[in-house]
């Protein structure tokens, strides 16, 4: 699967479009990471254990997309974006979403 962040692909025509697709994963932080992310925040620094926990989380959401766009018959995904929020204190929700299409190289 070709994932462009661009809304074409140089070297490639789009010859179909096949609308947008999405993979959805919500991400809960486990007590531990909390208590050391709260400390952590006092003296600054990288929160490791919830940046793994997002990088994981992306990946998920990205496999759950590319899941989608094959299944609708696409071999390319273009407009590829990443959008995270947070739901209560505790869950973060990680969308990956673009526009699934096929297209045949030049």
């Amino acid at each position: 699967m070709l994932i462009s962040t661009m809304n074409d692909l140089p070297g490639y025509e789009i010859e179909e479009v096949y609308g947008e697709v999405f993979g959805l994963t919500v991400r809960s932080r486990n007590v531990g990471s909390q208590i050391g992310a709260s400390l952590k925040s006092m003296v600054g620094g990288e929160l490791k254990g919830m940046t793994k926990m997002l990088a994981e989380g992306r990946a998920h959401a990205t496999e759950r997309l590319v899941e989608e766009a094959e299944g609708k018959g696409a071999n390319a995904i273009v407009a590829f974006r990443f959008d995270t929020s947070e739901l209560g204190t505790t869950w973060t929700e990680i969308c990956a979403y673009g526009t699934a299409v096929r297209a045949r190289k030049l």
